[in-house]
């Protein structure tokens, strides 16, 4: 192992940092992680082209529709007593409900509407008379999804001025002349599409972080396999340094995959808000997640148990990290702020997040890499789990929460 000789040079022992050096550097000279980077990057390229495929297939007249299933999605009160707006409104997307002005507001401050539209009461004179129609919205700034009741809205006020140019055109021509036929173009559906395209672009920047796991299984079971622990073990070096620096050296190769993912998804034309924000939630989540890697793989005896405890444990972390974001989407609790997911996709949405905020899934990830580093550690420190004979699962457990007594 390179890592002895590297230790024979340093007789008073290595630290964390020297250690995660070295390992950085051998990994981006290894033959194998250059091809599964690049296999990486192909897969990236091939989502884009079959997301692209989808949203156009979409956008299409000829396309699939997914509408139906996102009916009841958003609410919007409507003041329209002509029912002008509510004419072109896509009553799949939007839940419409005709009020007037005070009761729409009252509904929107209550939280039981998240929007309110005001058309002029004149708005009908004003069509016969071409003048100019102000349409007035009214969104709850606290609602995730507000943006996408704004591009249903906007988009309705464009077909409303269309409409009514063509009825303008119309009224012009000779009574006798053929009337033009005009067939509304299908302009995609704002709402799917931003839900899908918001989701896509997110999944895709945390995807990086569970692309990493068989490294880091690789330097530390490989010890194990190897037979080359026991001699690592007798160094001057202690485990926290071990474990320490084979873990930044993969949250260093993590860094630089999810920079180059960013980059090439804002060159193919996708729209990052806020990037350096979104990359360092995305970074910092990826410290416990190595954490729980290093745990999984500390307490493998081999390659194939730690694939299958990689497996179960990376599902659960993805559970953790979507689950707060779908319920924020549908009751935008405080608590969902838990999952730096969540963050990502308000700062898609354009929300306005609080700097207190920010602090939630910070704070708990620093929680979580605290204590699944000090599991780790304390595993890489045992004997008996390094070496064998591997105490059991459930009595770690309670040794862990002192409460090795109970174990007959």
């Amino acid at each position: 192992m390179y890592l002895l000789i590297l230790l024979n040079r340093d007789d008073n022992g290595l630290k964390f940092t020297t250690i995660s050096k070295w390992e950085f550097l051998e990994t981006l000279k290894s033959r194998k992680f250059l091809t599964i980077f690049f296999l990486q990057i192909s897969v990236l390229f091939l989502m884009i082209f079959v997301f692209n495929a989808f949203a156009t297939n979409i956008e299409s007249q000829q396309g699939i529709s997914i509408t139906p299933s996102l009916a009841g999605f958003a609410s919007l009160d409507v003041d329209d007593e002509g029912r002008l707006f509510s004419k072109y409104i896509n009553p799949d997307l939007i839940t419409i409900t005709h009020s007037t002005f005070d009761e729409s507001m009252e509904n929107l401050n209550a939280g039981e509407t998240m929007a309110v539209v005001l058309v002029p009461e004149d708005s009908l004179d004003k069509i016969r008379d071409i003048g100019t129609i102000d349409v007035k919205l009214y969104l709850d700034q606290a609602d995730p999804k507000r943006s996408v009741v704004r591009d249903e809205v906007n988009r309705t006020a464009k077909l409303m001025a269309v409409g009514m140019s063509n009825s303008w055109i119309n009224s012009l021509t000779p009574q006798n002349s053929t009337p033009e036929v005009v067939t509304q173009e299908s302009a995609g559906e704002s709402l799917p599409m931003q839900i899908i395209t918001k989701a896509m672009i997110a999944i895709l920047l945390f995807l990086p972080l569970f692309l990493f796991g068989n490294m880091i299984i690789d330097s530390v079971v490989g010890e194990k396999e190897r037979k080359t622990g026991e001699i690592l073990m007798a160094m001057p070096i202690n485990p926290s340094d071990i474990i320490l620096g084979k873990s930044m050296a993969v949250l260093g190769i993590i860094a630089i995959q999810i920079a180059i993912w960013m980059a090439i998804l804002l060159i193919t034309g996708f729209e990052i808000s806020s990037p350096i924000l979104v990359y360092l939630l995305v970074l910092i989540t990826a410290v416990p997640v190595i954490g729980v890697t290093v745990i999984i793989a500390a307490y493998s005896k081999n390659y194939k148990e730690a694939g299958i405890g990689l497996t179960f444990g990376y599902i659960l972390i993805v559970g953790f990290i979507m689950i707060p974001t779908l319920a924020y989407l549908s009751n935008k609790s405080l608590i969902s702020n838990i999952s730096p997911l969540t963050m990502v996709m308000r700062l898609f949405s354009g929300d306005i997040i609080h700097a207190y905020e920010f602090l939630i899934p910070i704070g708990f990830m620093v929680f979580l890499s605290a204590v699944t580093y000090g599991i780790s550690i304390k595993l890489f420190q045992r004997d008996d789990v390094v070496f064998g004979p591997r105490p059991g699962l459930i009595r770690l457990i309670l040794e862990f929460v002192g409460l090795k007594k109970c174990i007959g």
